[in-house]
């Protein structure tokens, strides 16, 4: 396969890409940009383990290709949690005990800024998280804690 380079944004930083046509967002995240922060859960966008932002949309890093990224910000939970909202929402994790074995926390965390981020400080329904979280799958929290961190951090952004 060809490789072509490209230039990638991550949390505001530019990194230079090799990538054939088919590697996946996550790969290059992970192996060239050195962000270890999204997991490969399934390989197949069931589990959320992986979730990343592009252009402030939370998806899949496993099932999107690299080449597709190229002219659109990607931010991981490396970058997200050194924002505002990121800091305010890992911090609320923590204080409702919603982090147990940490695998699925930084694709929760992604999908809980990208909620944030499209809402009034405050304004999110127990809907909206579940809509919101559907794709994130955990097997050690009970969801309970992880529900009320989210709603801590959307009241906490008052």
């Amino acid at each position: 396969m060809t490789t072509r380079h490209m230039t990638l944004r991550v949390n505001g930083a530019e990194y230079d890409v090799a990538a054939a046509p088919d590697t996946l967002l996550l790969d290059a995240l992970r192996y060239t940009c050195g962000l270890t922060g999204a997991k490969l859960g399934c390989g197949t966008g069931d589990c959320g383990a992986c979730t990343v932002t592009v252009d402030g949309e939370a998806v899949n890093s496993c099932l999107v290709y690299v080449l597709e990224c190229e002219g659109h910000p990607v931010e991981t939970v490396e970058g997200v949690t050194a924002s505002g909202i990121g800091a305010v929402v890992a911090e609320e994790f923590v204080k409702a005990d919603a982090v147990q074995c940490g695998f699925c926390s930084p694709g929760i965390i992604m999908s809980t800024c990208a909620l944030l981020a499209r809402t009034e400080p405050g304004a999110v329904t127990d809907e909206d998280i579940k809509e919101a979280l559907a794709g994130n799958l955990c097997r050690c929290t009970g969801y309970v804690p992880i529900l009320d961190a989210v709603r801590r951090a959307s009241g906490a952004r008052r």
